[in-house]
């Protein structure tokens, strides 16, 4: 509905016939100017990102497999193509190096950018050796060649995609061999729970196997065998994510230069395209050839919370590899990066998805009717977002006391929008399928855990459904304290009240194990950690219920008048965000 009211021309990606004629009449396209490209390749990203977001969202009864199959087909000829053009039109900029022709070195250098790519690009005219190294102006990235190639026609292009349009190859290949394995009935049962990001209305999933209720985040299974890595220059994309995009360095043979005749501009055509540059060339084995030496200057709109790991593409293995880069050097105050590498790569710059993890505390307030904060506090940043009706907004991200981010706070979106902006920008609050290998938590986050604790999944029900009149938070207190259940704490007021951050003083401390719910004796303060009950307390069947008792009359009818958006956007993001079990 929202595609047919933009009316803005552009194809429905589902829709085989239009996005398979969208393709078509652009490859026809002959006109290779960049800019050109570049705006619609903006148009290109946008179909892009709503085939992969159908993908990610949709629940797996609503799509079918033709579906999925024809959507991850689209989206790689989409890819494929926008590359393509970028290729076209790098080779379009070389052949008229004289209108980017810099003064002083006598090559050529141009860097043309918008939100989505920049392209840095230099044309070795002059073939001396004194201008081996070059630092692109607007961009500065730069480079430092090998005196073979100083003095050789060769182009340098630094493609920078602020997106990241390889490594799903690899995790695409790794699902399907996933999908080979003989699965049994009773593992199609548990891996139809299994979802990243919840789709919209999820609650509880319910199996009458061993009478248990299955918790659709927490109990993930890896169906069998788990891959083990032998090859230590091989990256595990399950531990590290990439961040910052693609810089794809190439070496380029300079094609023939056009030429003013009169009035005419001519220029010799060939059909090989844009060719490589060969670095090392085809030479004996033994043979030895200097590295080149790179700059990369960091985009200001991602956060590094440690020196990042620079890792290269490999095309046959469609993995990422550590292997062929040496001597790297991280400039924190200038934000850049330096390393050498024996060939030209795609290289990309990747750090611990994890490192944000465990988390040191976690409050989940009411703000308004229908209103809430989230705020979650990391060893290196604290994150708040605000809820409102059916949308969130990132408020700020705060590292070292000063706010960072601006670009992507104070926009309403979705829990999944929300999700990937943060991911993009290397802020990861959201643990997946492997987390719990890599963070050190309590067997209650345990995919394999006996029992399959639902309880995880009840108390973000609980939590979502009695905003209006009840706060939640973890931290130092609650943690590292059960094996087989939950401590948090919580905190009861008048739904008349309205609450600003840090307001709410007065927390008590709950705990639920799946079987019964209680108030405990201790406090936040306390030294030691005991199950003593509150006096006069009683034990409920479920937390919903306990926390119903300390609730006003009041409180239970704004409760009720709660909207039904809201409670499932703060749901969404106490299963995504994973705080009750990774505090």
């Amino acid at each position: 509905w929202e595609h047919y009211l933009s009316c803005d021309g552009s194809p429905d990606p589902t829709v085989l016939q239009e996005i398979n004629t969208f393709m078509s009449l652009w490859r026809d396209d002959q006109n290779e100017d960049v800019q050109l490209v570049m705006e619609k390749g903006e148009q290109v990203l946008k179909l892009i990102e709503k085939l992969q977001f159908l993908l990610l969202d949709t629940p797996p009864s609503e799509i079918t497999e033709k579906e999925t199959s024809q959507y991850q087909e689209s989206i790689l000829e989409l890819e494929n193509l926008l590359h393509q053009k970028y290729n076209g039109a790098t080779e379009h900029l070389l052949k008229v190096t004289n209108m980017s022709e810099d003064s002083e070195s006598g090559n050529m250098q141009a860097v043309i950018k918008n939100k989505n790519v920049t392209f840095c690009i230099w044309a070795n005219l002059e073939k001396k050796v004194r201008c081996k190294n070059h630092v692109f102006c607007g961009a500065q990235h730069g480079f430092d060649l090998p005196k073979s190639l100083a003095v050789s026609s060769v182009a340098v292009r630094i493609l920078h995609t602020h997106y990241d349009h390889v490594s799903p190859l690899w995790l695409q290949e790794n699902s399907n061999s996933r999908a080979d394995r003989n699965e049994t009935e009773e593992e199609m049962e548990k891996k139809s729970g299994i979802l990243d990001t919840p789709p919209q209305g999820m609650w509880l999933i319910f199996s009458m196997q061993h009478g248990k209720i299955l918790d659709p985040l927490m109990h993930e299974e890896t169906n069998g065998k788990e891959e083990v890595m032998t090859d230590k220059n091989i990256v595990d994309l399950q531990q590290f994510m990439l961040v910052g995009g693609v810089y794809h360095i190439d070496a380029l043979q300079l094609p023939p230069q056009a030429k003013q005749v009169k009035d005419w501009m001519m220029v010799e055509l060939l059909d090989v395209g844009l060719e490589a540059y060969p670095y090392p060339p085809e030479e004996p084995e033994d043979a030895t050839h200097p590295p080149i030496h790179i700059t990369l200057r960091l985009s200001d709109n991602v956060m590094y919370f440690e020196d990042p790991l620079i890792a290269r593409w490999d095309p046959a293995g469609q993995q990422w590899r550590t292997d062929g880069i040496s001597n790297v050097t991280y400039d924190t105050q200038e934000k850049s990066v330096g390393f050498e590498m024996g060939a030209f790569y795609a290289v990309a710059l990747l750090q611990d998805a994890h490192l944000n993890m465990p988390y040191r505390a976690w409050e989940l307030q009411p703000t308004a009717m229908d209103e809430a904060l989230l705020t979650i506090t990391t060893v290196f940043a604290t994150i708040q977002i605000k809820i409102k009706g059916y949308r969130c907004m990132l408020s700020s991200v705060v590292v070292e006391e000063k706010e960072v981010l601006s670009h992507v706070t104070g926009k309403w979106l979705s829990p999944a929008d929300l999700r990937a902006v943060l991911k993009k920008a290397g802020v990861n609050i959201f643990p997946g399928e492997y987390s719990h290998k890599y963070v050190s938590v309590n067997k209650k986050v345990s995919p394999r855990v006996d029992g399959f604790p639902f309880y995880v999944v009840f108390t973000s029900v609980t939590f979502s459904s009695m905003m209006t009149c009840c706060a939640g938070g973890g931290g130092k207190c609650t943690s590292g304290l059960l094996s087989q259940g939950i401590l948090l704490k919580a905190s009861f007021f008048l739904p008349s009240e309205h609450l600003k951050a840090d307001s709410v003083k007065d927390w008590s401390l709950y705990m639920f194990d799946g079987q019964k719910a209680q108030k405990l004796k201790i406090t936040e303060t306390s030294e030691a950690f005991s199950e003593e009950l509150e006096e006069e307390s009683e034990f409920h069947s479920t937390l919903y219920h306990m926390l119903k008792d300390f609730a006003s009359k009041e409180a239970i009818a704004k409760v009720e008048a709660t909207s039904f958006l809201f409670t499932d956007v703060v749901y969404h993001l106490l299963l995504t965000t994973r705080v009750l079990t990774y505090s």
